[in-house]
This record gives C-alpha cells, structure tokens and sequence, in this order.
C-alpha cells in the first residue's frame, strides 16, 4: 500500500501563487510516477500534472503549462505542485495519486493511490 498526503492549499487572490505538497510513504517503491488531479463543485475530475520519480519527465494540461510546475524530491517522497498567476478557474479541490508503469498519465483509471486532497480557492 501506498499512502498519500497533501498539503498547502488555501485561499489566494487571483495572480496569487501556492504551493501544494504530497508526502508519499509506504511501498513507494511499486510506483512509477506521481499525478495532481482536480475537481471543482459540478464538475468531473480532470488532470493537471504528473512527474515521473527516476528521470522527472513532466506533463501538463495545456491550460496551466506556464504557470504551474511539478517537481519531486525522491529523498524525501515528496511531490510538489508549485502554481503561478492563479485564476479564478483554478478553484477545486486538488489530489495527488500514484500510478504504476502502465496507463496514460492524464487519466486517472491508470492511478492506484490517491490522497485525500486538498482545497484551493482563487478569489477574483
């Protein structure tokens, strides 16, 4: 098993910038890369970033590349989500997860392990 905790979210401004953390413990080692999903009120959950632990290869969705990066610290089985010039459709409640070798990155069916997730609110 695989145990993940976010951290970091809060309520900014919009322009504003936050920095989410997810702290990986348990069988780390069966995980292949990390992802931050999100989901605001009535809507489905979409994919945002995902990195991978050996090499760091990134992925984005095309409406936060340029303003959000995700990094990883392998020491420390620690994610993060750093995010700039936030807007107001950035509000959701954002979740990392862990997934195998196999899947697509941006969808979440290829994800094994998922956080509990944390609120992000950007204010207008």
């Amino acid at each position: 098993q695989v145990q993940l905790v976010e951290s970091g979210g809060g309520l900014v401004q919009a322009g504003g910038s936050l920095r989410l953390s997810c702290a990986a413990s348990g069988r780390t080692f069966s995980t292949y890369a990390m992802g931050w999903f999100r989901q605001a009120p009535g809507k489905e959950r979409e994919f945002v970033a995902a990195i991978t632990w050996v090499v760091g290869s990134t992925y984005y969705r095309d409406s936060v590349k340029g303003r959000f990066t995700i990094s990883r610290d392998n020491a420390k089985n620690t994610v993060y989500l750093q995010m700039n010039s936030l807007k107001p459709e950035d509000t959701a409640v954002y979740s990392c997860a862990a997934k195998g070798v196999s899947g697509y990155y941006y969808s979440d069916y290829a994800y094994n392990y998922w956080g509990q997730g944390t609120q992000v609110t950007v204010s207008s």
